[in-house]
């Protein structure tokens, strides 16, 4: 599909000098750059730094400024450390002269060791759930137009929520939520796309977990919502053009922010990764008019 090729289009960074990368932003609707936009494009601009037999293991990230899709965004890469096991980068996402991203990335030789992991929700797996024709049909004219529009559009990640029944009413729910993703085409072989791929999609649907208990969604035009800070760990090799369960909780809001955290599995129940953001999820003020 042209989503996926528009996405590995806009994850392949131009070199602009050593340690310096340049990417752009899809042109689309949204006023502000997509957060998981600017994770991939800076995780990608980290490998570039780093030998292939090392692979990212856990990345942190802070949105400093909104992104402005009409220009495109410098990635600064700092060479922070090269040990022996570990190689540690710090990249900073630059437009109109000003840091609007920062991330640092911790990546590691391969080696054998304990393993352990949660298991996977019991939940119904993708093709039980509608798919994109039938979500259409069923679901969208039900559906506010803010979410009808986003679920219209042609997009590179496929998304199956499990509790697809969220977005139709203004009940308050559970403070989880249940969505299985993947690219909507075959990607490259090549594992460091298909984490990128993967930190693109981390992005998505997180932060509206936190308005579940509160029967809200960040589709809402009273809602402002923001990635603040975003934080993923790769615990193991995985396909991102594959079936993977996003398992979303919010184990709290407070103070117009919101907290949420994932756990990624592929279908056979594997833990792959984990993901941890808070965000913004302030209702915007109505205007007081003086009074006359």
């Amino acid at each position: 599909m042209r989503a996926v090729a528009d996405l590995l289009d806009i994850l392949d960074l131009e070199p602009l000098e050593q340690n310096l990368f340049r990417g752009r932003s899809p042109k689309d609707r949204w006023q502000r750059v997509f957060g998981g936009q600017v994770i991939g494009q800076a995780l990608v601009a980290a490998t570039r730094t780093v030998p292939p037999e090392r692979r990212p293991h856990s990345l942190h990230a802070y949105f400093l400024l909104g992104g402005d899709p009409r220009v495109p965004i410098v990635y600064e890469v700092d060479r922070i450390r090269d040990g022996r096991s570990f190689t540690t980068r710090r990249v900073v996402a630059i437009q109109h002269g000003r840091p609007i991203f920062s991330m640092s990335a911790s990546y590691h030789v391969e080696e054998p060791g304990f393993d352990h992991q949660a298991t996977m929700p019991a939940v119904p797996m993708p093709e039980d759930l509608p798919g994109e024709g039938a979500l259409k049909a069923s679901m969208l004219p039900r559906m506010p137009e803010p979410v009808r529009a986003y679920f219209e559009r042609e997009r590179p990640i496929e998304l199956r929520p499990v509790e697809l029944s969220r977005y139709a009413s203004r009940e308050p729910g559970p403070a989880r939520f249940h969505v299985w993703i993947r690219a909507t085409s075959p990607l490259p072989d090549d594992p460091a796309i298909h984490r990128a791929v993967l930190a693109y999609a981390s992005d998505m649907t997180l932060l509206d977990t936190s308005l579940g208990p509160h029967g809200r969604t960040v589709f809402e035009s009273e809602i402002q919502p923001a990635s603040l800070d975003h934080a993923l760990w790769f615990h193991r090799p995985f396909r991102a053009d594959e079936w993977l369960l996003y398992a979303q909780d919010s184990p709290s809001a407070s103070g117009g922010c919101g907290f949420s955290r994932g756990l990624i599995f592929t279908r056979d129940g594997t833990l792959v990764a984990s993901v941890a953001q808070e965000g913004m999820i302030r209702e915007k003020r109505v205007p007081v008019e003086p009074e006359a």
